[in-house]
């Protein structure tokens, strides 16, 4: 068993037996300084309780925004010297170029897809994000993220859940890919009409 992997189970045997306090401890903690996804603790609990997923999904989805307006506002106090310190400046320089090209939709994204959360909460506080926008972006993501995941769930349990977590990065990366060319070709059609 790798780091990961002992990571990922340390994280379920510590945070499951708390319930969903433990799933909205994770998920604050994820969207600002954790490293270990919500979405293994929320699993975890939705497959014992199935008829609870959707709660389940609430409750990662509340934490996972508060702890992103904490680390919008890590991120706006401790500015781009405290980011070098958590993040390579390859990172940074990524994360502040979508900022550039896609402002709040850049956020969206990351809420969705497997890139780490946190580097843009805090970078969107460093880019001085309109707190509005980042709100609803981030909502919007990590809702849809965390009621995917409640709903295969309680629909298919846990043998359509083994697939679609054996794949989720290549999930996300083609319904990423989708939203990007979807903001793009919307970025065209906006400026043709000017």
């Amino acid at each position: 068993m790798g780091l990961a992997e002992d990571l990922l189970s340390w994280a379920k045997d510590v945070f499951v037996p708390f319930g969903e306090f433990g799933l909205f401890a994770v998920a604050f903690a994820e969207s600002s300084v954790f490293p270990i996804p919500p979405d293994i603790i929320l699993i975890s609990l939705a497959l014992i309780n199935p008829d609870l997923a959707l709660l389940y999904a609430l409750i990662s989805s509340i934490g996972s925004i508060a702890g992103g307006v904490a680390g919008y506002f890590i991120g706006l106090k401790g500015g781009r010297a405290l980011a070098m310190r958590l993040f390579s400046e390859k990172m940074l320089n990524k994360v502040e170029h979508y900022f550039e090209e896609y402002g709040a939709w850049a956020v969206l994204i990351a809420a969705f897809s497997p890139i780490p959360y946190k580097v843009f909460t805090i970078a969107s506080g460093i880019a001085r994000l309109d707190l509005k926008r980042f709100v609803i972006a981030s909502s919007i993501g990590r809702s849809i993220r965390f009621v995917a995941e409640a709903t295969i769930i309680m629909l298919f349990g846990e043998e359509l859940l083994d697939f679609a977590l054996a794949n989720f990065e290549i999930l996300s990366i083609i319904i990423a890919g989708a939203l990007v060319a979807f903001i793009v070709l919307r970025k065209k059609i906006i400026k043709r009409k000017s």
